[in-house]
């Protein structure tokens, strides 16, 4: 059988995966049933769909003649290197890390660290965007996830807030 588009042969195959993990994780839950969920109910549902829908992309990569067959491109390594990084720095600032004693920077340090990172892996990086963006994202974040829905986040470094 020939694959007729690459990218979308790669793409459903990384949809089953994903989609069978998630299902096959939430085994260890209690699924219970359409009236009352249980835990489990959710991830199972998504990987089944998600597997299913990986599925049918696949069976069309295989069917659909393409133009030029969709050929898969190299690795695009710097945006990968920078959005893998940025999300590794909030984790980091975020929480901080005990046994480096490395401090909580909070939530707010750590969305402005994610912002100017991860506009690093662009094309372009203009400073008084990224600014504005990592403020915009960082109000918007405390107001959703603080005064909102009243979530426990360390908001500010905690050398500050003690």
């Amino acid at each position: 059988m020939n694959i007729k588009s690459q990218k979308d042969f790669f793409a459903g195959l990384l949809f089953m995966v994903v989609g069978i993990a998630f299902a096959w994780g939430s085994s260890n839950y209690s699924v219970g049933n359409g009236a009352r969920m249980g835990p489990g109910y959710f991830p199972l549902l998504l990987g089944i769909l998600m597997a299913v829908l990986g599925g049918v992309i696949t069976f069309n990569s295989l069917v659909v003649e393409t133009e030029d067959g969709d050929k898969i491109g190299a690795w695009a390594l710097k945006p990968l290197f920078f959005i893998i990084s940025a999300n590794l720095v909030f984790g980091l600032m975020l929480g901080g890390l005990p046994s480096i004693k490395l401090p909580a920077m909070g939530m707010i340090a750590g969305i402005y660290a994610l912002t100017f990172i991860s506009s690093l892996a662009g094309e372009e990086f203009d400073f008084k965007e990224v600014a504005i963006l990592a403020t915009v994202l960082s109000v918007m974040s405390y107001l959703a996830f603080v005064v909102l829905l009243k979530l426990q986040f360390p908001v500010w470094p905690t050398f500050i807030t003690g």
